[in-house]
């Protein structure tokens, strides 16, 4: 319940979008103790290839705080040492194969096919297996789940998914691509650029990366890819000189964007994955007529906020846009 329009979005942000700021405190112990024992298992297993310490990664939208509820899962990468394996592109980005070389002492070589190409698949079944070395999860569930190792707590409402990475000599990272064979990322780029726009605009931008999910999550259209989605806000907020302190304002000027965006390329920034957009065009066509929908009932909010003073007509409006979850009028 609230009287204002600020008072329902900061219940909203606070109830149902952002995450818990104590849970988050509590995620980033769990998913930083995993980590160390994660650096531990050379010592504990014999046969665990040999990790490349300074170079793990926190990747995905929980470390880049563009996360919102639930708090399912936390990504990592664990990175190992080549020990002389080399790497042939196959597909720019997107295939790579990794080739441990005849000879070498690396504990790589147990993962590889019969023409010494290491495979993708095993390395991940070892990170798996070598988890029940880690006495709190010995009774936890492990699976492998495309590119990483997950690993199911009962004790956590979140997963954490381990993808086993290399850096490679040109500062990039090669990681599994669910086939068994290889692709290039660097999630530091990822990183770097929503803390450039936040140096720019505050924490505005990641606000409505965050809302403008939720929208999309609840939309009864084929949503956007949370990747994609967050990118297309990136490139809006990277856009303009400044973002209003009212996340209506934004919101709906977001959207008014989203009507053509939607049609159009999306680089992806790291430079691997070509154009990020590759929805079929019947459904950026059923994407911008939602924004289009949303762009005039949140200027029909404001204009009963600012104009009327009506905000009882204002709230009504945003609940049409996202949900029974919005609050209602007091």
């Amino acid at each position: 319940m609230a009287k204002t329009v600020n008072t329902a979005f900061e219940q909203f942000n606070k109830e149902y979008v952002s995450l818990d700021p104590e849970r988050v405190d509590v995620a980033k112990r769990s998913r930083d103790w995993l980590l160390n024992q994660l650096i531990a298992l050379p010592e504990k297993i014999s046969d665990f290839p040999r990790l490349f310490n300074d170079m793990h990664v926190h990747h995905g939208s929980f470390s880049r705080k563009t996360k919102i509820r639930p708090l399912d899962d936390i990504d990592l990468f664990l990175t190992f040492t080549g020990d002389g394996t080399t790497y042939d592109t196959l597909i720019l980005g997107e295939k790579y194969t990794l080739r441990v070389p005849q000879g070498t002492t690396s504990f790589l070589r147990n993962f590889c096919n019969e023409d010494m190409t290491l495979n993708s698949k095993m390395l991940i079944n070892k990170i798996i297996s070598s988890l029940d070395k880690i006495e709190q999860y010995k009774t936890a569930e492990k699976h492998r789940n495309g590119e990483a190792a997950t690993l199911q707590l009962s004790s956590y409402e979140w997963n954490f998914d381990i993808v086993p990475a290399f850096y490679t000599d040109t500062g990039h990272y090669i990681i599994p691509d669910g086939q068994g064979s290889w692709k290039a990322t660097d999630p530091r780029i990822d990183h770097k650029r929503v803390e450039q726009v936040s140096a720019i605009h505050g924490d505005k931008a990641r606000r409505l990366v965050r809302k403008v999910k939720y929208w999309n999550r609840r939309a009864m259209i084929k949503t956007i890819p949370s990747y994609l989605l967050e990118n297309l806000v990136l490139n809006y907020a990277s856009s303009q000189t400044s973002l209003s302190d009212y996340i209506d304002i934004n919101l709906v000027n977001f959207w008014n964007y989203l009507i053509t965006a939607i049609y159009n390329p999306v680089p992806d920034p790291k430079g691997f994955q070509g154009d990020l957009n590759t929805l079929e065009y019947e459904d950026k066509v059923k994407i911008s007529d939602k924004a289009r929908d949303s762009v005039n009932k949140g200027q029909e909010a404001i204009y009963f906020e600012t104009k009327e003073s009506d905000h009882s007509k204002a709230i009504n409006k945003w609940r049409e846009i996202f949900g029974d979850n919005f609050p209602k009028y007091e």
